[in-house]
């Protein structure tokens, strides 16, 4: 079953987002942290980024940074963070769940309007679903794809980015999403914001985790209240510690991917990083599979 979704031409989509992002900077305030730069990728090319699971990431410069937010939309949490995303005149991508979006499709479409990225999640974000028959996961991951996209209407388009729930995968599923052109995404470290911690304990494992590899994808879910209390110190701190933010959007029509070196598809960690933080004399855990 072939992926029945409409691409528009990404110039005039990225045209509108342009527009929609000027008047959104001239709402922010001076000192915005801010979105430095967007990257265009080929799917076709680097079809599995994020070296929690796969070799490669995204082709990122020193102290550059990519938001991913998993598992909505979702009143009243989602508002919330896009609305510190907007105050700060930040992008991110967005894995929905089709049956959120079903739930909340004037939510997917301010999620668009505000700029971000729109990819998806699944249709049911099951429990362990990569243990069910391939065709069984193909047929929800294709049910997430087609809500998304009837929430979206008119009013905007999604992306060909997709991330298993749980971080869970199958060689046979993979091969599948590379025939119908779509990028799977894992990440390059999370949050740990869907355990039992604290928001200082996100926004810190969040910080201490990139620091230490010095930049890269960062997973976290715009469904938790510990994330929208947590997000406003993380963006803080980006900006102290001068990092810069990256929107990514895919490649087509009149919009070519951006040029690249392989090796910058590699992530290469810092010569010294910093001693592994701690927290009341215990190291932090290990990063966990997501929910």
């Amino acid at each position: 079953m072939r992926n029945f979704v409409v691409w528009r031409p990404l110039t005039v989509l990225l045209a509108l987002a342009a527009v929609h992002g000027a008047a959104m900077a001239a709402e922010c305030k001076p000192d915005a942290l801010g979105t430095s730069r967007v990257i265009v990728v080929d799917p076709s090319e680097h079809g599995r980024i994020g070296t929690m699971q796969y070799p490669e990431t995204l082709p990122l410069r020193d102290h550059e940074v990519v938001l991913t937010f998993d598992d909505g939309p979702l009143p009243p949490n989602t508002p919330k963070v896009l609305d510190i995303l907007a105050s700060e005149c930040v992008k991110a991508t967005f894995f929905l769940v089709g049956s959120m979006a079903n739930a909340s499709p004037a939510l997917v479409r301010r999620t668009f309007a505000d700029g971000h990225t729109i990819a998806t999640h699944t249709q049911t974000h099951s429990p362990r679903i990569w243990k069910w028959p391939a065709a069984n996961q193909e047929a929800d991951i294709n049910q997430g794809i087609a809500s998304v996209t009837q929430a979206l209407g008119d009013s905007g388009t999604l992306s060909p980015f997709f991330r298993f729930p749980g971080l869970g995968k199958s060689k046979e599923v993979e091969a599948y999403l590379a025939s119908q052109g779509i990028m799977v995404w894992s990440a390059d470290f999370p949050a740990d914001d869907w355990t039992h911690i604290s928001s200082k304990q996100v926004a810190a494992r969040a910080l201490d985790r990139l620091e230490r590899k010095g930049k890269g994808v960062l997973l976290l879910h715009d469904i938790h209240k510990v994330t929208v209390v947590a997000l406003p110190e993380i963006l803080k701190e980006l900006k102290r510690r001068h990092y810069s933010v990256v929107q990514v959007v895919a490649a087509g029509p009149g919009q070519p991917k951006t040029a690249t070196d392989p090796q910058q598809w590699v992530l290469q960690t810092p010569a010294k990083p910093p001693a592994a933080p701690r927290q009341g004399g215990v190291p932090l855990p290990r990063e966990r599979r997501p929910l």
